[in-house]
């Protein structure tokens, strides 16, 4: 496994930060989970994680979570700037401890500027980056994508990439560093694209009159005969002479494909059309053209990881519901590994995690218990 030996911490928290620890484990880091000491917790992201429980409200609980800083290669904290500091477990007495630990700070708004101590959630960070305003139809107000790109892209998979970058550049410099990874600032990072076209007439009208955000006919979404949906995506002129012939259509009979003004009532037209036949139907009359045209697989049902194409290449864990999709990218020398998750008690690894890392003695590790500075939680699951 490619991250084989690299130790991370991982403190407790919400969505971001838990699937940034499940990316490092899957590709091999040993994840240490950080709980609080509580058996309340909802978290499902814990695929091959090992939890101890500390209470970081005591000073011996947080003088723990040190030593465990001082052993581990990474810390992920989720926090509003300025909660590590009141522990005394901030990034500058962190790495005058241990030099070479990256800390990865993951936030909403950053570590500094006047949102950086505001409460927030993905809608709030996508409308301060701008790209909010691009998402959605034309006739209702701007709507997220559930809260997958700044929670998870803009969040998980940044702070990742700043973690990996961090890690290289300590093999040469031999030193540690700060990661500030804002949720705002990745979500921004993700519209270079649509800023840097914006001159070539790509984006030129409003949100959901333009190439790729619905407004063209030949990029879009159309509902079927049986209310399910096949995806269109004919750019080239190559694939869109295809989708005509798929439709029984002639592009002479028709306006230019480039034609904007046109666009909508060739939408109109076309899903009319759609709307004449079952999805399966019209999969049997694009397959053997290359039309750009696929059915919209439904995730919770399980219909997309029991299609055909995903099975081949096993895409997704069906040994079981909920269908879980494996780790990506692959890597052929040294690939992740996917672990089904069972789930973690709160705490379950407490006290193989202070033998192990921090080689306490059974008599010391059992005091800690006695003093409810350290627990663990068996029945609940993580």
């Amino acid at each position: 496994m490619a991250l084989r030996g690299v130790r991370v911490l991982e403190m407790a928290g919400l969505a971001p930060s838990p699937f940034a620890g499940l990316i490092l484990s899957d590709y091999g880091c040993d994840v240490i989970r950080v709980d609080r000491c509580s058996p309340a917790n909802f978290d499902t992201m814990v695929r091959g994680k090992r939890s101890i429980a500390l209470d970081l409200k005591r000073k011996e609980g947080s003088s723990l979570l040190m030593k465990l800083i001082q052993a581990s290669d990474v810390l992920i904290e989720p926090y509003r700037p300025g909660v590590m500091e009141r522990m005394g477990l901030g990034p500058d007495l962190c790495l005058k401890q241990n030099p070479e630990l990256v800390y990865a700070r993951l936030t909403g708004f950053g570590q500094m500027g006047p949102l950086s101590k505001k409460a927030g959630h993905d809608i709030n960070y996508l409308a301060i980056s701008g790209l909010l305003s691009c998402l959605g139809p034309r006739s209702l107000p701007p709507n997220p994508p559930i809260n997958l790109l700044a929670d998870f892209v803009g969040g998980s998979l940044f702070c990742v990439l700043g973690i990996l970058t961090a890690l290289i550049t300590r093999q040469r410099t031999g030193r540690g560093q700060v990661v500030d990874v804002s949720m705002v600032d990745g979500a921004a990072y993700l519209s270079t694209f649509l800023l840097t076209t914006q001159s070539s007439g790509m984006w030129a009208g409003d949100r959901g009159n333009n190439l790729l955000d619905g407004g063209a006919h030949f990029y879009s979404v159309y509902r079927t005969r049986d209310d399910k949906y096949l995806a269109v995506g004919a750019i080239e002129p190559q694939f869109y002479a295809q989708l005509l012939e798929g439709l029984n259509l002639r592009g002479n009979d028709l306006p230019a494909q480039m034609d904007i003004n046109s666009w909508p009532d060739l939408k109109e037209r076309f899903q009319k059309i759609f709307s004449e036949k079952d999805r399966d139907d019209w999969l049997k009359i694009f397959s053997n053209l290359d039309a750009c045209v696929t059915p919209v697989l439904d995730l919770h049902s399980g219909e997309a990881a029991l299609d055909n194409a995903n099975k081949d290449r096993n895409v997704f864990d069906t040994s079981e519901q909920p269908y879980i999709p494996k780790p990506a990218p692959r890597l052929q020398g040294t690939p992740a590994v996917y672990r089904p998750s069972v789930g973690i008690y709160v705490g379950e690894h407490t006290h193989s995690i202070l033998s192990e890392v921090l080689s306490m003695s059974h008599e010391n590790i059992r005091h800690l218990f006695e003093q409810k500075i350290v627990q663990s939680y068996p029945p609940t699951k993580l």
